[in-house]
């Protein structure tokens, strides 16, 4: 359910599922040699049990842009943001910055508050009381599509 949109980032809110989940192979998949065949316990795994703490306040966004590659945050990716967390220095929080929604890395100090992006093309934003600013959750997960 598509809940807003903003330039850089789209918001979803989690949908109710009936399901028990997807099928879990819960023996660890090789990234090296392979291994011999192993008997498979084939398990359920809800993602909402695993990526989501708190229902009500959890939200689903996804990535526009480039400035948070350096974190692992690349365009089109699936943010998992928890509106209920303290956001604190150092936590990757989406803002909402003088009327648009961006994603950025919290450095909090004696000087005040910056949004600080993950590539080096772009600029460090230092939060003035002329902003409208509002620290509108902080990100716990990110989903990525392999390609």
């Amino acid at each position: 359910m598509l809940l807003h949109k903003s330039n850089p980032l789209t918001f979803f809110t989690p949908s109710p599922t009936r399901g028990l989940g997807a099928a879990f192979l819960n023996t660890g998949i090789s990234a090296g040699f392979p291994s011999p065949a192993e008997d498979f316990t084939e398990e359920r795994l809800s993602l909402d049990k695993e990526l989501i703490r708190n229902k009500e306040t959890t939200f689903f966004a996804r990535v526009s842009g480039q400035s948070m590659i350096g974190a692992g945050l690349d365009d089109s990716d699936l943010l998992v943001i928890d509106r209920s967390l303290e956001p604190t220095h150092n936590k990757i929080a989406v803002c909402f910055l003088d009327g648009e929604f961006t994603v950025k890395r919290l450095k909090v100090d004696h000087d005040g508050i910056w949004l600080q992006p993950e590539n080096p093309n772009y600029p460090i934003i230092r939060i003035t009381e002329e902003n409208n600013f509002v620290i509108w959750g902080v990100v716990t997960n990110v989903i990525k599509k392999v390609y």
